[in-house]
C-alpha cells in the first residue's frame, strides 16, 4: 500500500542525524541552509529556476502519518518512541526565502534559503533538492529549445519516456513555464491549465485497410482539429498525397486540415518537399509538425538546413535532459547557533569549488538604469546597504579578485522573496502564465551574448567585499588550526 504522505520522501541519514541531534539535545538549535548549484547545465549561459510551487506544497502539507511512524518504528536503528512522537507532531515552523520561478539564475547563488531549527531544516533537504534540481534542469533545457525555435510552436511530448508519472507531469509544467506552448499529457493539462495537443499514432493507420481510409476516418471523427501522421509507409509517395486528398474532403465540408506530422527520415528534406506539395495543392495553411528525438541541437541544425517545420514535438531529449540528466544542486549549512548566538560556518574542501561561502546571503541583480540590462548578480549579507542604495558599487570576481569593475547609475533588484514566515505561507503563488511572462521579461533583461546556445559569455556573479573577506578569514582560521 502506497503512503500518501511525503514526510518520508527523504534520505535515511536525515532521520538519523535528526535523531542524533535529539539524543544530544541539539535538535532545536537554529541553523541556516542555502540551496544552490555549482555548474550550469548543458554548457548554457544561464539556468531557469523552477520547482518552488511543489516545494511550497510539500512544506505546507509536511506531516508524518501513523503509517510513517509505524514504519520508522520497525527500523534497525531502534529509534526511541519519544522521538517518534516528536516526529508525529512535527510541523515546519521556519522561514524560507527563494527566487521566483522563471528567474534566470547562475552558479553559487543562494536560490533557496531555509532558516529554522536544525531538525526542520535538515528534514526538508532531500525533497527540496529533488524538486529544485529536476524542475530547474527541465526548465533550463526547455528554455534552450525555445531560444533556438523562438517563433515556432513547441509541444512537450515526453510522457512515455519520462522517469515515471511525477517527472512527466512536473516536467511538462517546467517546459511550459520556459516557453513551450502545449503538452501531450492530459493530467498536466488538467492540473496546471497547460494547453494540450495530440495527433495519432502509426497504429491508427495500420488498423485500417488503407492509409487514405485511416486519414478520412480520423478527419470524420475530429473535423475541427485534424493532424495526420504521414510517415507510416512512404511519406512523399503515400502519406502527403493522402493527407492532401483528406484536406480537400475537409474543405468541401467547410473545414481545414490543421497539420501533417513527420516522425522519421530526413526531416529537413521531407519537410521541404512536403511544403512544396502542400503549397502546390493550394494548402499553404497546413502546418508541418516534426518529432523524433528532437532537442535544441537537432532543431538548430534542421533550421540551418532550411527545414520547413512550423511546430516541433520535443519529447525524450527534453523530459530526460538526455545530455545532462542531473543538475547537481546542493544544500549547505552556512550559519549555526552556538551558545545562543548565530555564527557563520564554512565547509572546507580540497576542491576549491566546493568551499562554501559562510553566512546567510541575499542576491541583488544589478541592472543598468539606461539600458535596462543586467550587469551582474551581487551576493551580499542582508544587513549590507551599499548596493541597495544605488551608489557607486565596486564589483570583483571572487575567484580572480584582480578582475574589477565599478558601476553606477544602476538599480539593485532583490531576487529573493520570503515564502514562509515562522511556518506560515506568506507568498501568493503566481499563476503559470504569470511565471511564463516573468521568464520572458527575465530573458529581455540580458544581452544576447549571455543567452546564446553556443559559447555563451560568462555572466558576472560577485561577492560583496564583506562576504569575500569573511570567507577568507574563516579559511585562514581553519588553515591556522591545522598547520603542521
Amino acid at each position: 500500500m502506497q503512503s500518501s504522505s511525503l514526510a518520508l520522501h527523504t534520505d535515511k541519514y536525515q532521520i538519523n542525524m535528526i535523531y542524533a541531534h535529539w539524543v544530544n539535545g541539539t535538535h532545536e538549535r537554529k541553523a541556516v541552509f542555502e540551496a544552490y548549484f555549482r555548474k550550469l547545465p548543458f554548457g548554457n549561459g544561464y539556468a531557469v529556476f523552477a520547482g518552488l510551487e511543489r516545494i511550497v506544497q510539500y512544506i505546507s502539507h509536511l506531516q508524518f502519518s501513523d503509517s510513517d511512524i509505524e514504519f520508522l518504528g520497525r527500523q534497525e536503528e531502534n529509534y526511541d518512541p519519544a522521538f517518534l512522537e516528536l516526529l508525529r507532531n512535527f510541523q515546519f515552523k521556519g522561514n524560507l526565502y527563494a527566487v521566483p520561478e522563471g528567474a534566470l539564475v547562475f552558479p553559487s547563488e543562494p536560490l533557496i534559503r531555509v532558516e529554522g531549527t536544525i531538525m526542520e531544516a535538515q528534514l526538508i533537504e532531500t525533497a527540496l533538492l529533488n524538486f529544485m534540481n529536476f524542475q530547474t534542469l527541465i526548465a533550463t533545457k526547455a528554455s534552450r529549445v525555445k531560444r533556438v525555435a523562438e517563433n515556432d510552436v513547441l509541444l512537450e511530448f515526453g510522457s512515455r519516456r519520462a522517469q515515471e508519472a511525477d517527472a512527466a507531469i512536473w516536467g511538462a509544467r517546467a517546459a511550459y513555464l520556459s516557453g513551450f506552448d502545449a503538452t501531450s499529457n492530459l493530467l498536466a493539462g488538467e492540473i496546471f491549465g497547460i494547453p494540450t495537443k495530440g495527433t495519432h499514432a502509426h497504429s491508427w493507420v495500420q488498423s485500417f485497410d488503407s492509409e487514405l481510409e485511416a486519414f478520412e476516418r480520423f478527419a470524420e471523427a475530429l473535423p475541427d482539429q485534424v493532424s495526420l501522421l504521414v510517415d507510416t509507409f512512404d511519406t512523399l509517395s503515400s502519406g502527403v498525397p493522402n493527407a492532401i486528398k483528406t484536406a480537400k474532403l475537409l474543405e468541401n465540408k467547410g473545414k481545414r486540415l490543421s497539420s501533417i506530422r513527420l516522425d522519421s527520415g530526413d526531416l529537413a528534406y521531407l519537410s521541404m518537399k512536403a511544403r512544396t506539395m502542400l503549397d502546390e495543392a493550394g494548402l499553404p495553411y497546413v502546418q508541418i509538425v516534426a518529432s523524433n528525438d528532437l532537442d535544441e541541437n537537432t532543431i538548430f541544425n534542421l533550421k540551418a538546413q532550411g527545414a520547413k517545420i512550423d511546430i516541433w514535438g520535443v519529447g525524450t531529449q527534453l523530459i530526460t535532459a538526455a545530455d545532462q540528466p542531473a543538475l547537481g544542486g546542493v544544500y549547505k549549512l552556512v550559519e549555526r547557533e552556538r551558545n545562543g548566538v548565530m555564527e557563520p560556518t564554512i565547509k572546507i574542501s580540497a576542491n576549491p569549488e566546493k568551499v562554501t561561502t559562510p553566512g546567510r546571503k541575499d542576491i541583488l541583480r544589478i541592472v543598468d538604469e539606461e539600458s535596462g540590462k543586467a550587469i551582474a548578480d551581487y551576493i551580499c549579507f542582508p544587513h549590507e546597504q551599499q548596493a541597495r542604495s544605488g551608489g557607486k558599487l565596486r564589483l570583483f570576481d571572487p575567484v580572480h579578485p584582480y578582475l574589477k569593475k565599478s558601476v553606477k547609475n544602476y538599480k539593485a533588484i532583490s531576487m529573493q522573496q520570503q515564502i514562509f514566515v515562522d511556518g506560515e505561507l506568506v507568498y501568493e503563488l503566481p499563476t503559470l502564465d504569470t511565471i511564463r511572462a516573468y521568464h520572458k521579461e527575465q530573458l529581455q533583461m540580458f544581452w544576447p551574448e549571455y543567452l546564446r546556445k553556443l559559447n555563451p559569455e560568462k555572466y558576472r556573479v560577485n561577492l560583496s567585499q564583506e562576504a569575500w573577506e569573511l570567507k577568507q578569514k574563516l579559511i585562514e582560521e581553519y588553515m591556522g588550526q591545522h598547520e603542521d
